[in-house]
């Protein structure tokens, strides 16, 4: 059931939107604008209605710090008015409200425009998904890698956070191609993005196809050694697939990762350490496939095997 957070200072006109809405949603009311902030930050609402006339903070100071937040700034926010409110309709839109509902309340109205908006929402979430996602294997694609991993850098970088970026490649895969078929390639690669990633899971961690049979991770907190030994355990993982590979070049089909651990400052620049990781992805090739090497903090290599 979609939830909707109810902004209000009369408890009469709250419960009177919240007995028009109740059978088709899940309502949340809160009664100030502070109060109203502090339940969107936990509370995965699809729709907010929101009067503009409380005391204290009002709904415009609301609005705006909704629209600044990356958590809030997507939610649709209706605003509540009343008929005479033309001019505070006008600036509310103009800050970001979708529509607005006026006093005193038409259920049919209130419900249809309620509707529209839930239903533009979840289409719009739909179409952000897709565009972010790897249609082959449902990860994140390189598109969202690119955005997302500036907005993490500089955040690592504020609280002085270690940041591990790795690359993964599957070894010797244009040798299975060409063996077992480009849809058995598609197949294996699909496979090895669920394992990985579903080791990969905390808010902390993110999991992307690079490209082709490429992939790229980063991970914020963790200590080179902590991060090359999950890695490490990934890598194996892959292979305990046990997935036959072309017995000339390998029993199973296996995966290189390369990776670097940073502490990133003012003057550093995320795609200056993914040519490291790159780097140690080639130098894990180079010496026999099927391994991790990774760069500590202080650019010395750790190596598996």
């Amino acid at each position: 059931m979609e939830k909707i957070l109810i902004v209000d200072d009369s408890s009469v006109q709250a419960t009177k939107l919240k007995s028009i809405l109740d059978n088709d949603y899940d309502i949340t009311i809160a009664q100030t604008a502070e109060d109203g902030l502090r339940y969107t930050h936990v509370g995965g609402f699809s729709l907010i209605l929101l009067d503009v006339v409380m005391p204290g903070m009002d709904g415009f100071t609301l609005l705006k710090k909704l629209q600044e937040e990356i958590v809030t700034q997507s939610v649709p926010v209706i605003l509540i008015t009343s008929l005479s409110d033309t001019k505070n309709e006008y600036y509310g839109l103009t800050l970001g409200a979708v529509d607005y509902i006026t006093k005193p309340f038409n259920p049919l109205i209130v419900k249809a425009r309620v509707a529209t908006h839930i239903k533009l929402y979840n289409y719009r979430k739909q179409v952000e998904y897709q565009s972010k996602t790897d249609q082959l294997t449902g990860v994140a694609n390189r598109r969202h890698h690119d955005d997302y991993s500036l907005v993490k850098w500089s955040e690592a970088a504020r609280l002085q956070l270690p940041f591990s970026i790795c690359m993964f490649d599957i070894d010797h895969f244009k040798t299975f191609n060409d063996t077992f078929g480009h849809p058995a390639g598609d197949k294996v690669i699909a496979t090895i993005a669920k394992t990985v990633s579903s080791y990969l899971q905390r808010s902390t961690d993110f999991f992307a196809r690079y490209g082709g049979e490429e992939f790229v991770a980063f991970l914020l907190g963790d200590s080179s050694t902590k991060a090359f030994q999950h890695i490490k355990k990934i890598r194996q993982e892959v292979e305990n697939l046990s997935i036959p590979h072309n017995p000339s070049v390998s029993q199973w089909v296996t995966i290189s990762v390369g990776g670097v651990t940073v502490i990133p400052h003012g003057e550093s620049a995320y795609a200056s350490y993914l040519k490291i990781a790159d780097t140690m992805l080639y130098d894990a090739k180079r010496f026999g496939r099927n391994r991790v090497v990774w760069a500590d903090e202080k650019m010395r290599q750790l190596w598996e095997k």
